[in-house]
């Protein structure tokens, strides 16, 4: 038995000074069931976990983007070890877009043709996204989750049926709403989140996540109070927007980084590890997740999964395998063996966290600055 061990082990280490210590120590040791108990547990982390339910392989998923709107993308992510995908977004104005420039196209004289092609059109959209969620699941075995981003509660709900008909594992919806009306009220933005989930909720079995906006008055209450009306089992923090920017050489409009940036990690940090422990719903931390160091980072802070899009877009869909080793490595330098003993492990409720803690660490850091 102990030689079998031997010839295992010897392929395992590159560093032939570090085998021949470890095995000197459990030759000379008498209890060497227990160095075997924790070798294991040092170098085999068990990276599975759960989120709203879905059986992930490791808590890295690839977010909605063009990196998921085609089969052979989404079976190379599965591939290179991804733990889920989200398929990119359906917009209602896409939808809305493409039967208007059809029926622009031609002649509105006969007002049957005309509503026949918004119906077609309509349809056209619908059933190659409705394909892409069948081919994606006879592709791949890992979780394929839809996403619709919507700002109403009216043309879209029937959709989110045919999603569940055509074999998505959960449904994210993206609700991006910035309150930028000076003269709408602040509660009545943050309705449209509770009227579209319960809405979907009534319609589909499958489970339902909620990415949103960071704009609110109240966020902690706001995002509290969504996971306890049981409508969504999962929360992604946080939309990313489109950010405006001026060109000073044609003094027009123009975007800004359309890729975030790593230090981009603090702000769904900060909230996911507010909020963990005092939500049911599975919280997933998106936005400046670059790489295995933040994404210990959220795990630790209280998130059941990380969102990762920027990076994978810089690097190929191979650098996730590296962010899995950095993660990994940096588990088990601290001998945490599983998602489950990681998750949550300094979420702030855990460290007496309070807006008096955060007071005094604001005046402590930036006190003294002039």
């Amino acid at each position: 038995m102990f030689f079998r061990f031997v010839m295992f082990f010897k392929y395992q280490f590159t560093n032939k000074t570090c085998f021949l210590n470890m095995l000197f120590n459990i030759r000379s040791t008498k209890n060497k069931r227990l160095i075997l108990c924790n070798i294991s547990k040092s170098n085999n982390m068990d990276l599975s976990t759960k989120y709203m339910g879905l059986n992930l392989k490791n808590p890295l998923i690839i977010g909605s983007s063009g990196l998921t709107d085609k089969v052979d993308k989404i079976k190379k992510l599965e591939d290179n070890n991804a733990g889920a995908v989200v398929l990119k977004s359906l917009f209602e104005e896409q939808i809305n877009a493409e039967v208007y420039n059809v029926a622009d196209s031609g002649s509105n004289d006969y007002p049957e043709a005309y509503e026949y092609i918004k119906e077609y059109t309509k349809d056209k959209t619908i059933n190659e996204y409705l394909a892409l969620i069948e081919d994606s699941k006879k592709a791949v075995n890992i979780p394929v989750i839809a996403s619709i981003n919507c700002v109403t509660d009216t043309e879209w709900i029937k959709f989110a049926e045919d999603i569940e008909k055509a074999g998505a594992d959960a449904l994210e919806l993206n609700i991006a709403l910035l309150p930028s009306d000076p003269f709408a009220e602040g509660c009545d933005s943050e309705d449209i989140y509770y009227k579209i989930t319960e809405k979907i909720s009534n319609v589909i079995s499958i489970p339902v996540s909620l990415k949103m906006s960071y704009y609110s008055a109240g966020l902690a209450k706001l995002i509290y109070n969504l996971s306890a009306s049981g409508n969504v089992k999962g929360i992604t923090l946080f939309n990313r927007f489109y950010n405006p920017d001026i060109d000073l050489d044609s003094l027009e409009i123009s975007s800004s980084n359309v890729f975030s940036t790593p230090d981009e990690y603090t702000l769904p940090l900060r909230w996911v590890a507010l909020l963990s422990g005092k939500i049911d719903a599975d919280m997933a931390a998106t936005t400046g997740i670059h790489d295995g160091s933040s994404m210990a980072k959220q795990i630790l802070a209280g998130a059941s999964a990380v969102q990762i899009v920027s990076s994978i877009y810089k690097h190929g869909p191979e650098y996730i395998n590296t962010i899995l080793k950095e993660f990994e490595d940096i588990a088990n330098k601290h001998n945490l063996s599983s998602i489950d003993e990681m998750k949550g492990k300094l979420s702030f409720h855990k460290n007496k966290y309070s807006r008096a803690f955060e007071r005094v660490q604001f005046m402590k850091y930036f006190g003294g600055i002039s």
